[in-house]
């Protein structure tokens, strides 16, 4: 009987290479998607924290407690069977015959971005605070209105004090995009199983899923260096 190496395993003719690597590129696009959810909403929980009424500080407040306390695979579940529920009473309601699911990078995608939401939401409320005072009052001086003086002043600087919080807050979506595999989802970690249990290499194909979650962050972490010197050309150190 003919026993396969592991550089055959993993082979793109006849191994697992092209499913691992469709794995990798479905990660990238779950974590992607759910760090741009998440800042999307850590702007407008960060404005209400620093210039909302005392509704807006206090809904923003109890976000960011509860998103922070809650296990991220309870909010993916919640999501996804929240929402196969929500769209079956919908189906019924509409006389609409099978069986009607959440889709599953939705549902992945949103959770994850709900959550990393409360981190960005404390990273972009610290990056402004960081904004020298005079700064901003240096473009009141000027005449700026307040879209200009937001988009010429207040974006950039406080993208330049938030890109390393934002670098941690994407490590940590990252992560997290391995838990959707509970719902179905075959990312990196759910394909990395099955080829596991199906070659009886666990520890090899583990060990490969590891080295490719360091080099999406190894590369992740370059890009964002490189932008933080574009930001921060011309300050001194």
């Amino acid at each position: 009987m003919y026993h396969y190496s592991f550089l055959e395993m993993i082979s793109f003719s006849t191994g697992y290479g092209k499913p691992l690597l469709i794995g990798v590129a479905m990660t990238i696009c779950l974590a992607v998607a759910g760090f741009f959810i998440g800042a999307f909403i850590g702007i407008f929980g960060a404005w209400a924290k620093l210039s909302g009424g005392y509704i807006a500080r206090s809904v923003a407040d109890a976000y960011t407690t509860v998103l922070r306390a809650i296990p991220e695979l309870l909010v993916i579940f919640l999501f996804y069977y929240g929402g196969t529920a929500a769209i079956s009473a919908l189906g019924k309601f509409l006389n609409v015959e099978g069986t009607l699911g959440f889709p599953g990078f939705l549902a992945g995608s949103l959770a994850i971005g709900i959550c990393a939401g409360a981190q960005h939401t404390e990273v972009f409320r610290g990056a402004f605070n960081a904004v020298h005072k005079g700064e901003i009052e240096a473009a009141l001086a000027c005449g700026m209105s307040r879209f200009t003086r937001f988009r010429r002043i207040i974006m950039p600087l406080t993208l330049r004090h938030a890109l390393p919080g934002l670098g941690n807050v994407w490590q940590i979506v990252l992560k997290e995009s391995a838990l959707v595999s509970a719902v179905g989802i075959i990312e990196l970690m759910r394909q990395t199983q099955l080829a596991a249990g199906s070659t009886g290499m666990p520890f090899n194909f583990y060990m490969l899923a590891a080295a490719a979650y360091l080099g999406i962050s190894t590369i992740s972490g370059f890009l964002l260096q490189l932008s933080e010197r574009r930001l921060s050309r011309g300050v001194r150190r």
